[in-house]
Parts: C-alpha cells; structure tokens; sequence
C-alpha cells in the first residue's frame, strides 16, 4: 500500500506548479513515504542572556524520558559573515533561520522529521521497514540553530549592505554563550549520565568537534561519545591547504580567539583541524568520530566556492576530497577516532549522512565494478557495482560504536552504487523536493 501512495503523490507532485510542489511534497509525500518523524512532549527553554543573531530570544526544546541517557543535537544550516549571508539574502548558502526561533519550532518540519537519530529510528519507506536505533527512548537536548556561526561564536558585528538598499545590519554570533548556557541547564535536569552522545549535521556537525571540549566537561558524562556528520573541521595550517581562507575569514568575524583561546594546549590556534587531536587527546576514553559523503556537494561550497577558482563542481569536490584524505590521516593517528564516509548518494547533494533516512546511507571498503558476467544477471538488474566486502548500514555502524565501544573506519572507494539503486531513484527526488533542493 504505501508504495502505490508513494507513487501517487509522486505522479501529483509532478503535476502541480513548481512553485507550490515543495508544500506538496512536505505535507503530503513525506508523511506517506518518510514513516518518521517525531511527536515527542516538548519543552521549550529560554534562558537569559541567550540570543538568535537578530538579537530576539534563543529558545531550544528537551525531552525527558526514564533513561540514562542523553542525546544532544544541534541543528546545521549554513553559515554567515557578511549582509548577504546574515540577513537571509543569500538564500541556501547563508545562515539559517535569520529571523530566529519561533515557540512552535520544534513542531516544524526540520525539527520533525530531519535526524533519525532523535526520533530514535530510521524511517520506514517503501520497502523497507522502520529501524529502531541505539537514541531510541533517550532523553533529547534539541539545539536549533540561528547564529550563523556553528554555534560557537562570540562576537558582535555589523554589516554593511554592499547594494545600499538597506541599513547596516547588528548581527549577534551568541553561538558560544548559547550553547554553554545549554549545556549547563541540561546538567540542572541530567545530573547523572551514563551515555552522552553530542552530534550534529552540517554546521552542527562541527559544532559538535568544536564545542564537545566544553560540553562534555560540564556534563560529565560516565562515557562521552561525539559524531560529527558532514561538518569536518580540517587541517590547514598555512596558505597551501585550500580551508585556510574559510578559516582566516570565520576567525576574525565571529571571534574565535575569544572561544578558542579557552582550549587546552594541544589546540592550535592557527591550525583549527588540531581540535580532532585536541578532543583525541583530552578524552582518550570517549568514542569519537566523523561521517560524511566524499561527494558533498554542500559544505564543501562554503568551504571553497566564495575563496578558490576554478570553482565548478568537479574542483570544488576535488579540494574537498584533498582535505578530506589529510583529515582521516589524521583521525588514524588516534585509537578512539571512528569514520564512516561513504562516496555519495543523491539525497541533499551527498551533503549528511543522518539526515532523514539512512537509505543510501552505508559504506563498503570493497565497493567495486562487477568482476564477473554472471553478477550482472543478479537482482537489482541494471546494478554495475558490488560489495566485496561487508556491506554496513549507519544504523550497524551506530551500533557497534555506541552499544558495542568499538572504533569503526570505513572510507569507500569511488562508485555509483546508490545512483543505480532503484529505490534511490524513487526516493531520493521526493526528499530533494521535500527540502527544497
């Protein structure tokens, strides 16, 4: 049944105009073929002294349960630091949520429907049944986000509006003062936690590397776990590493001195993807680790797009794939560090490998072309690759490293093997069209 409704709305969705398809396909495709989705007792929080980057009141939203176990996540959306990107006007490469947080966030559809792992399972889809995952029945501290500085800001700026239309714009990058005074309230309501697992997607993904320092040490977890999904934080120690630019320019507008001064000695300044080793080193007990897709199309453009030319596609993923390699050099040096990078699927640009679903969501170390004839003849048809090696979902992975404590590494070759999934090529539109993309 849901896959005949699937294909309804979908033949629907086509028939509408493109203006108004994205409300068609989130209100109506995503509840059919997204079984996810969360309906949670919400409470929403405000805390003096917080703010969004316009200045009005920063709110986040917990949900208690019996366990002793806490999930924090925080919310991605972009970055700014300039009018354009502050002010909304950038659109999709700007910061989100410019105008703040509304009361009935948490209700919405990012906050709904967007991490499996705070919904405690990976959706059902056609096909395919819902997955209960190692967050489920966890309490959840959710961190929307609205700063435009990947949650650990510290700085006041104004910025000018380059066309003179309007007046300048104060932007508050309160990143770090929110997320300090978050992490002390959920101390107040979680005193004593067993597992502590801090994550987030996108630019809440390197909050997540970025922040855990301080998070995890006012938490105090019994065991601390960190999973960084699309938001690496990469080596780039002079002029020759292609984040250099990105880093130099984030560092004086959001005033990361300020924040990163506070971090131990093993933290180099002028090097930010020294916090990897930072985090390695100060918890070498706790379970650390990154995800994210070789081809993302998506941060690696906030990354390159705006400092390097050429900056077509081919070579903004080619730098990010240069920075990537140096990056899990690095995590290899550390016995605690874990990654799980697939190559790409074409859900949100490769960009999260949380977000949604996990359909298309896997890695194999032996992802190859079909060696023999007869494995073309294998179901699904159509299909030129194979798994030579284990084939391992996100949810096996996010078992085996929380529940199980063990390091995983898994870095796939180059291939197309979600590009020629059948069910990808059902799926994948529907939930590019539900996010707007």
């Amino acid at each position: 049944m849901k896959r005949v409704l699937v294909a309804c709305l979908a033949v629907a969705a086509l028939m509408v105009p493109s203006a108004a398809r994205s409300e068609v396909v989130m209100s109506s495709i995503v509840d059919v073929l997204v079984d996810g989705g969360n309906n949670y007792n919400w409470q929403k929080v405000e805390l003096p002294g917080t703010k969004c980057g316009n200045g009005s009141q920063f709110k986040f939203f917990v949900h208690k349960t019996s366990s002793p176990n806490v999930l924090m996540l925080l919310e991605g959306g972009g970055a700014c630091w300039d009018y354009d990107t502050c002010s909304g006007r950038a659109g999709l490469l700007g910061a989100a949520n410019p105008n703040g947080i509304s009361d009935d966030y948490i209700t919405q559809f990012t906050a709904k429907y967007v991490s499996p792992l705070v919904n405690g399972a990976d959706p059902g889809l056609p096909g395919r049944s819902k997955t209960d995952l190692v967050t489920k029945d966890w309490n959840i501290v959710y961190v929307p986000y609205c700063t435009g500085d990947v949650h650990v800001g510290n700085n006041v700026k104004t910025y000018v509006d380059s066309t003179g239309q309007n007046p300048p714009l104060t932007w508050h990058h309160s990143g770090y003062t929110n997320t300090l005074a978050v992490a002390n309230y959920a101390k107040t309501q979680f005193p004593n936690i067993q597992k502590f697992l801090m994550t987030g997607y996108s630019a809440g993904g390197t909050a997540t590397s970025a922040g855990y320092y301080f998070v995890r040490r006012i938490l105090n977890p019994a065991r601390g776990y960190l999973l960084n999904d699309s938001g690496p934080i990469f080596l780039a120690p002079n002029a020759d590493y292609k984040s250099r630019a990105l880093h130099l320019k984030i560092r004086e507008s959001w005033d990361l001195d300020s924040v990163f001064s506070l971090l131990p000695a093993s933290f180099d300044r002028n090097d930010f993807g020294t916090i990897n080793r930072m985090v390695a080193q100060e918890f070498p007990n706790d379970q650390l680790a990154y995800t994210g897709y070789t081809r993302d199309y998506n941060y690696s453009r906030f990354s390159y797009d705006r400092f390097h030319t050429p900056n077509d596609q081919e070579s903004v993923l080619g730098y990010w794939k240069g920075d990537q390699d140096k990056l899990v050099t690095e995590l290899n040096k550390y016995n605690n560090y874990s990654y799980f990078i697939p190559h790409h699927r074409a859900i949100n640009s490769s960009h999260c490998s949380t977000i949604i679903t996990f359909i298309g969501s896997h890695a194999c170390q032996q992802m190859e072309k079909k060696r023999y004839w007869y494995e073309y003849m294998e179901f699904p048809w159509g299909q030129t690759y194979k798994c030579y090696s284990e084939f391992v979902g996100m949810d096996v992975f996010l078992s085996r490293w929380v529940n199980g404590n063990q390091r995983v590494r898994i870095y796939e070759p180059a291939n197309w093997y979600n590009n020629e999934d059948p069910g990808m090529q059902i799926v994948a539109p529907l939930i590019n069209g539900a996010l707007g993309g």
